[in-house]
């Protein structure tokens, strides 16, 4: 049986054939496109059209290959959504989380609503971004004609089939899911001037979503798809793709945004949760995956694109590599960094500001790039295992940053823990292991990571000694201390 991963992420999107052979996944890579936002009308939009499009020329790639049916999910990422009319027509564009249009919603909703309040009822962490926020700056005329608001995979997956849903995994991103009653909570709908009914059902990952629509058949030449809703956030296809086995291990998804946390089976919304601004995202088959958000690659692909792409990424961990180790460290979460005109200029800065040396040179912005997120990653393992109450043994990094060996040995080393590096594709492949087991080749989320893991290339990394953490991390919370965190 094949099964497509339609997996979209923020720089770019894929389309990822999977199947079973031999007692192993092997994925086959059937299109890749670009992606990003720009600035239309003074706002960071995403050309939502470009990305279906492109889903359809997948697709149709597919069926030259001779497939001539197959399973099908969508993942993006979270936080973003549409909004439609009673004919089920887009009424705006796609604003990007990090247009600016939030810089100070935040900080207007918890002067109506107490933040622990928040918190108690929807257990997510803060961020200016999320759609609670995104949501209560909308236009008020707009939302007055909406008859559907959908998260970006639900409206991809209804322009595919004519079907709308809300999943769940991507609904909590909204920092709206009530964690009690299961469903959006009454007073953040009334802060947003929403209702309930202007959202489609509620799905989980694995029910079938439906075929993808004639109309599309006609345009363009596709084999017959069975539409299925996968874990459509892709940091929960991502989770359900890390190969872990146990109960001590932890994950890290290094992508455009790093997101550090463990696989729970109940959430955790304590005060002290609260304090830490820790996320308890649903996820799918009953679980929860409990994090921080991390800033992430996005600084250093940032960096790479104001060079004009003059350096690979590969080129550039190496130029990192030969520089000295924590010379420079930055508060990588500093909302400074979300979205700055030219990140070089802005880190640059930062340095300046805070005392210390200037990078110049490309090894050197890496450099400092690299230390200071393997340093957050470590603070926050730290923090996850006195949250969880319990020890972490193994580290698993997955997604385009288990590719990034200095990072990973750092990240090792300043934990003091195995990090397992791999795999890449670990969101298609999660996206892939819902299908599988929604089509009955699977059992369990468990048979489908024992899959993975005979399957996959990991790379293994352990604790070196000579690491002053306490001097680094003292240090790091100095500097990070003096700046506006998001």
């Amino acid at each position: 049986m094949k099964h497509v991963a339609v997996d979209v992420g923020a720089s770019s999107g894929r389309l990822l054939m999977g199947e079973l052979v031999s007692g192993k996944m092997e994925l086959t890579e059937i299109h890749r496109f670009q992606n990003g936002f720009t600035e239309v009308d003074n706002q960071c939009v995403w050309d939502i059209d470009h990305i279906f499009t492109n889903i359809l020329i997948g697709l149709e790639k597919l069926k030259k290959t001779g497939v001539t049916s197959c399973t099908l999910g969508i993942d993006t990422w979270a936080v973003d959504y549409c909004l439609l009319d009673k004919e089920g027509k887009r009424l705006h564009e796609v604003v990007s989380y990090r247009d600016k249009r939030t810089d100070y919603a935040m900080e207007e909703v918890l002067a109506k609503v107490p933040a622990a309040d928040i918190y108690e009822k929807t257990g997510i962490q803060f961020l200016q971004f999320n759609s609670l926020y995104q949501l209560y700056v909308e236009d008020v005329a707009l939302k007055k004609r909406v008859d559907a608001v959908m998260m970006v995979p639900d409206y991809l997956g209804y322009l595919l089939t004519g079907v709308g849903v809300t999943e769940v995994t991507n609904a909590s991103s909204t920092q709206m899911l009530n964690l009690h009653t299961k469903q959006f909570d009454e007073d953040l709908l009334h802060l947003v001037q929403l209702d309930a009914e202007q959202f489609s059902r509620f799905v989980n990952p694995g029910e079938m979503l439906g075929k993808v629509s004639r109309k599309w058949h006609e345009q363009y030449d596709l084999p017959d798809c069975d539409v299925i809703v996968v874990a459509t956030h892709d940091t929960a296809s991502a989770v359900l793709g890390a190969p872990g086995t146990g109960d001590d291990w932890a994950f890290l998804s290094s992508g455009t945004w790093s997101l550090l946390g463990a696989e729970l089976p109940n959430p955790i919304n304590s005060e002290v949760a609260f304090e830490a601004n820790y996320t308890n995202e649903w996820g799918a088959y009953n679980t929860f995956r409990f994090l921080k958000n991390i800033m992430g690659l996005w600084l250093i692909q940032e960096v790479a694109r104001m060079q004009n792409y003059a350096y690979s990424y590969a080129e550039l961990a190496e130029l990192a590599a030969g520089e000295e180790a924590f010379s420079i460290l930055i508060g990588v979460d500093d909302y400074r960094f979300l979205n700055p005109t030219d990140m070089i200029a802005e880190i640059q800065a930062y340095c300046m500001e805070t005392g210390q040396p200037i990078p110049e040179t490309p090894g050197r912005l890496a450099r400092a790039i690299y230390d200071s997120l393997a340093v957050q990653y470590a603070i926050q393992v730290e923090q996850l295992q006195v949250l969880i109450g319990k020890e972490v043994r193994h580290l698993h990094i997955i997604g385009g940053g288990s590719n990034i060996a200095i990072l990973n040995q750092l990240t090792a080393d300043l934990t003091g823990i195995t990090v397992h590096a791999g795999p890449t594709e670990a969101t298609g492949l999660g996206n892939l292991a819902v299908q599988m087991i929604a089509s009955g080749e699977a059992k369990d989320i468990a048979e489908v990571r024992a899959l993975i893991r005979n399957s996959t290339k990991v790379t293994t990394y352990v604790p070196s000694n000579g690491v002053n953490m306490a001097e680094i991390r003292a240090r790091y919370k100095n500097i990070s201390g003096k700046q506006e965190a998001f």
